[in-house]
């Protein structure tokens, strides 16, 4: 079932309109920038001021289900946070796609580029309808406070995938040896 490509902008609009404060001027809910600071782990210890920042740099979109955000091979110089749907991030490998995650909602990706490398190691491709929000580089670096915090947790969250393969590696390793 395709949806209307209009609902997915409203849907998009309206989590915009939930995260970024109103053009009049207001300030930004604490409780909504509390919830991003607890569920967006990208975020975690980012002072409400420099969070407000952060999130007015980013371009939000919609990506339908089935259709790519990035392909493996791209150019990139964004990362990207998952604010609704799911991404199924997949390498073709010898002709096979392999599944290597799914994420969720509050998840990142594309943080490589972050780091030094700018073609895009795989692709992320929706499984369901998404709203996603950009990060463009340059921008995230030209602020020293967000860039600080994002990166000590972008290191984190590598971290954590690096000990999830290992484990991975070796529970491979080890049928590959008893098979």
């Amino acid at each position: 079932m395709k949806v209307d490509p209009a609902i997915i902008q409203i849907h998009a609009e309206n989590v915009r309109a939930e995260i970024l404060p109103p053009s009049s001027g207001k300030k930004l809910d604490p409780a909504i920038v509390d919830k991003i600071k607890r569920n967006v782990p990208i975020f975690a210890g980012m002072p409400p001021d420099c969070l407000m920042s952060t999130l007015a740099q980013a371009d939000h979109f919609a990506v339908q289900a089935g259709e790519p955000v990035f392909n493996e091979g791209d150019i990139g110089g964004a990362f990207y946070v998952l604010v609704a749907g799911e991404v199924r991030i997949e390498k073709l490998r010898n002709g096979i796609v392999v599944e290597l995650a799914r994420m969720g909602p509050g998840e990142c990706f594309g943080e490589m580029a972050l780091v030094g490398s700018h073609t895009r190691s795989a692709t992320v491709r929706a499984l369901r309808d998404c709203v996603a929000m950009r990060f463009d580089c340059d921008k995230i670096d030209a602020n020293a406070q967000s860039a600080h915090i994002i990166y000590r947790n972008i290191a984190r969250v590598l971290a954590a995938r690096l000990g999830e393969s290992s484990v991975q590696l070796a529970a491979l390793v080890e049928r590959v040896k008893a098979g």
